[in-house]
């Protein structure tokens, strides 16, 4: 509860709501408080001690009273018990449609795997090549270890605040420029391994774009949900940053890198970074618009995109560097 974790913090807020973990929902609505002047500074924190609590994402083998799994929509007859699996079908769909073999992926943990490496609160940061990549053991196959994100504890705290205010603070201000959503409305099947979410990400990329007044050649910065490397490669086609069938060789290109046409998750991401549920993808952006990421910092940015991209919805942010 909000109100009893402010009491714990000695907080007394005017202004204070509980909006989900995932980091789609608070931000657009912290923000659109504060345009409607509800309200003027909000923190926004999130924390999660999932590594010491023992957690283990996937399908659960508990079952309501009327013999339903309680792993919410997975797909268990089908084998889609957790959410690596949706990963693994949505890979072995893309592997047949456009040649692709095992080592390809290995591009994508490599280059986030150097990107953590530059970033000193990363959990991991020990060098990866894809030798070392292809040794991993499966698990869900395709999919092997390095394929997966972290389960790891942490915590984020954003403070949000009107244009106005951040002009008179002591640090460059980021402005939260324009966001959108878009829901599978179908079969989930054909949405996310024949389709790989890209109508979702379409549709609320374009509304993310138009309201922050930028195209998709504006962005200079990516900060993706890489629950799994593929899922990173289906928001770089989807939001149509790379074209289709094409992102793998834009890893392997180097497109990706803190020097290349897009830099890509340049905190190391879920893969390699924290997985902190989208959460710590704004915080990099914060960094890296802020011209404040050091070593990792991306010459002359000014703007970036983030995306919470669920198995079943797209949620696009857009941010701008203030003046």
């Amino acid at each position: 509860d909000p109100a009893a974790m402010a009491n714990m913090l000695d907080f007394k807020p005017q202004y204070c709501i509980k909006n989900g973990s995932i980091m789609a929902g608070p931000l657009p609505v912290v923000s659109a408080d504060i345009a409607a002047g509800k309200v003027d500074t909000v923190a926004m924190l999130f924390a999660v001690a999932s590594r010491s609590m023992g957690r283990q994402f996937g399908g659960s083998s508990d079952y309501k009273a009327d013999g339903v799994p309680t792993s919410y929509y997975y797909h268990h007859p089908w084998g889609w018990s957790s959410q690596a699996a949706h990963w693994a079908l949505m890979l072995s769909h893309y592997q047949a449609a456009y040649n692709v073999d095992e080592k390809s992926l290995a591009a994508v943990a490599v280059q986030l795997r150097k990107h953590a490496m530059a970033a000193p609160n990363a959990v991991m940061q020990t060098p990866m090549s894809v030798d070392d990549y292809l040794a991993s053991r499966h698990i869900v196959r395709p999919l092997r270890l390095f394929d997966l994100c972290m389960v790891n504890d942490g915590a984020v705290c954003l403070i949000v605040t009107s244009a106005d205010s951040a002009r008179n603070m002591a640090q460059p201000s980021v402005l939260v420029a324009g966001w959108g959503e878009s829901f599978v409305k179908h079969s989930k099947m054909r949405a996310q391994v024949q389709e790989r979410l890209r109508v979702q990400m379409q549709a609320a990329g374009a509304q993310a774009l138009n309201m922050a007044g930028l195209s998709l050649s504006d962005i200079q910065h990516f900060e993706g949900y890489d629950a799994s490397t593929m899922h990173l490669i289906n928001q770089l086609e989807g939001f149509g940053f790379a074209d289709e069938g094409a992102g793998l060789e834009f890893f392997k290109a180097g497109h990706a890198a803190l020097d290349g046409k897009l830099p890509v998750n340049t905190a190391g991401g879920n893969l390699s970074g924290s997985y902190m549920q989208g959460w710590s993808q704004v915080a990099e952006i914060v960094h890296q618009l802020r011209h404040t990421a050091g070593e990792r910092q991306i010459e002359g940015v000014e703007t970036a995109m983030s995306a919470l991209v669920q198995t079943d919805q797209a949620h696009p942010l857009i941010f701008r560097r203030g003046m």
